[in-house]
């Protein structure tokens, strides 16, 4: 007897797919960025770029820690106005590193608070875990910050109930980026384990982009982060040893998929 044909691009899947936690891409992102860029010792980001991935060749020790407030959908737009589906906060480290004479950016470290955005993350590469992320929003009206010289925006990251990062950014002045250790194309790693226990069972070092791109003005200004050490988490290995800036950005990002640059590594 044959059996039931199930759907759905990501587990569970069924005869429907209507209980697939995120749809086929492409996946479509409306958000609110706070970055701040430092520079670390270039040995503790060279600890984290397996072969055959390298330090990147100018200004190897740069950072961005990244707090970003999300609005996503499918290509249906349905969950815009079923919101609990897609909105969600997160945080995360990017680095960049040299592959064949090129740089790209890789996220080393991030955290979400949604189960769909750390499926997606699995898809896509990005070694996602679940904590607590907020960060403070603009408002025209009221006590919130307008996107304005002066405007202050604070940040925090926890997970396992414990703090592991804490940012404040005062907006200095519009800026022309903001930043440019994220601004290259993504190079990250699809991995999954054995059922076996030995070797991988997927292995893939793959590229990855926006498909599609628009941005409000960037602004500039000043930061004070703070990492915590903490039992289960590293991020605080990549010491703060000089500031390069902070920045505030509106973005809106389409992502559809990406590109093998080598299998079975």
């Amino acid at each position: 007897m044959a059996g039931v044909r199930v759907q759905g691009f990501f587990p569970p899947r069924t005869a429907t797919g209507r209980s697939s936690l995120i749809p086929a891409p492409p996946w479509h992102y409306s958000g609110d960025l706070l970055t701040v860029e430092y520079r670390t010792d270039p040995a503790r980001i060279r600890e984290l770029l397996p072969a055959p991935l390298d330090l990147a060749p100018d200004d190897p020790g740069a950072v961005a820690l990244i707090w970003a407030d999300w609005q996503s959908c499918g290509d249906s737009r349905e969950e815009l106005l079923d919101p609990v589906r897609a909105q969600y906060k997160e945080c995360f480290a990017v680095v960049r590193c040299g592959y064949r004479g090129r740089t790209y950016s890789r996220c080393v470290y991030i955290w979400v608070d949604k189960d769909f955005a750390v499926a997606r993350g699995i898809h896509q590469g990005y070694p996602k875990k679940l904590g607590s992320i907020h960060l403070t929003r603009p408002h025209p009206f009221g006590p919130a910050p307008r996107i304005e010289a002066g405007a202050a925006f604070g940040a925090t990251l926890a997970a396992a109930d414990r703090r592991i990062a804490q940012a404040t950014v005062t907006l200095r002045e519009p800026a022309e980026t903001n930043g440019f250790v994220n601004a290259h194309p993504m190079a990250h790693h699809r991995q999954l384990p054995a059922i076996e226990g030995k070797g991988l069972a997927l292995d893939e070092l793959i590229a990855s982009g926006a498909a599609s791109f628009e941005g409000g003005q960037p602004w500039s200004g000043e930061a004070e982060l703070d990492l915590f050490d903490v039992p289960t988490e590293e991020l605080a290995e990549l010491t703060i040893e000089e500031p390069i800036g902070a920045y505030y950005r509106q973005v809106g990002v389409t992502w559809n998929g990406g590109t093998l640059l080598e299998r079975g590594l």
